[in-house]
């Protein structure tokens, strides 16, 4: 019975250096993204989240346009201000569970696409992203703070390529 209870207590301790899961709403069939305009729950795997204090949500298709979006709140959600977000959360690959964003682990370069082409692959603890790094050709681990304006607009244009080192 103890080696049971420890088991247990060993589940529910976090793994070092691993992502939070994050308690943020589904979007709904009609949701779309407020940068590329996408039905986002048509992709499970990559929805990211920004929720508001006030409940209210706005969904994206992928990590890349969930960060244009906090790039330039006063374009796509304007009114809106950083200090008002209450939680936001990304699509971890592996367990496709939603995991906060500022932990998360991004890798970029990688074979792997998402809705709207290369894309910021979130992974749970940097073992994973390094592990996804290997089997998927990636050229970078990135951390939430790392990602910038022109990183995205070279995911965007093909510019970050696999295994490259970036």
């Amino acid at each position: 019975m103890r080696g049971i209870a420890l088991l247990f207590l060993l589940l529910l301790t976090p793994v070092p250096g691993a992502a939070a899961d994050v308690d943020v709403p589904d979007p709904q069939l009609r949701d779309t993204c407020p940068v590329c305009g996408m039905l986002v729950a048509r992709y499970p795997a990559w929805i990211a989240t920004v929720l508001y204090e006030d409940g209210h949500a706005d969904h994206f298709d992928g990590a890349k346009d969930l960060f244009k979006y906090l790039f330039d709140l006063p374009r796509y959600a304007p009114g809106r201000s950083t200090g008002e977000i209450s939680a936001i959360g990304v699509t971890e690959y592996y367990g496709l569970t939603r995991i906060d964003a500022h932990s998360a682990w991004y890798v970029i370069g990688s074979d792997v696409l998402g809705p709207m082409g290369h894309e910021l692959v979130p992974l749970e603890t940097r073992a994973d992203a390094e592990e996804f790094m290997e089997d998927h050709h990636g050229s970078r681990i990135l951390r939430f703070d790392e990602v910038t304006p022109e990183l995205l607009e070279r995911l965007d244009a093909g510019e970050v390529r696999q295994g490259s080192g970036e």
